[in-house]
């Protein structure tokens, strides 16, 4: 069973209705007791870096989070659950986040509109276990802010907007970053959904 982390923030149903289209089982949760018995969890989100770090220590789950990830259970950050994997982030409030990939999450400075919002190519800089060999895929973004300063060996793909490349795609070690929305990008999201449940699989297997 995949844990869809509720914090209050973020399209939680979406991933769900995206994970029951491929017959994952899931569950939206915020017990910690289901959280770390899951063979896998993923952490959306929509909305502010400051106010996600917020919820998350209001409902006691930034420790959950690291013992799920120190646990090596494969974990999925999505757009702004993505962001707050990083350093530190700016949105608001300066906030410390979970500083599992070094960066710093910034507004966008870009020669076209901001939101970055919609379909835009994602180009992948290595092969990945979840994208299983795909050249290049479309897949939909909705943000305005985005990873800076990040070890380029943690990224696996990224599209361009106007002027500015943005890191869409990070995986380290059993952890796994998308800016872009996969339960919002079709084919190519369901895929990649569908590989990520494999690998929770393998998880569960050899545990």
């Amino acid at each position: 069973m995949i844990a869809i982390i509720d914090y209050g923030l973020g399209n939680l149903h979406s991933v769900k209705n995206a994970l029951d289209t491929l017959g994952i089982t899931s569950q939206i949760t915020s017990d910690p007791k289901v959280i770390l018995q899951a063979s896998g969890v993923i952490l959306p989100g929509v909305g502010a870096f400051e106010d996600s770090m917020k919820n998350l220590k209001e409902r006691n789950l930034v420790e959950v989070i690291r013992r799920v990830v120190s646990n090596k259970t494969p974990f999925l950050g999505i757009c702004l659950g993505m962001q707050v994997l990083f350093e530190r982030g700016y949105e608001g409030e300066t906030t410390e986040g979970f500083g599992f990939f070094k960066g710093e999450v910034r507004r966008m400075v870009v020669d076209e509109k901001i939101p970055h919002m919609g379909w835009n190519q994602l180009s992948f800089t290595r092969n990945d276990v979840l994208i299983d060999e795909m050249q290049e895929a479309y897949v939909y973004y909705v943000h305005s802010y985005l990873a800076t300063n990040y070890d380029s060996e943690d990224l696996v793909g990224y599209s361009n907007y106007g002027n500015l490349q943005v890191p869409g795609y990070f995986h380290k070690d059993n952890i796994f970053a998308m800016q872009f929305h996969p339960e919002k990008s079709g084919e190519v999201g369901l895929a990649m959904l569908a590989r990520f449940k494999e690998v929770c699989d393998d998880y569960s297997t050899s545990n």
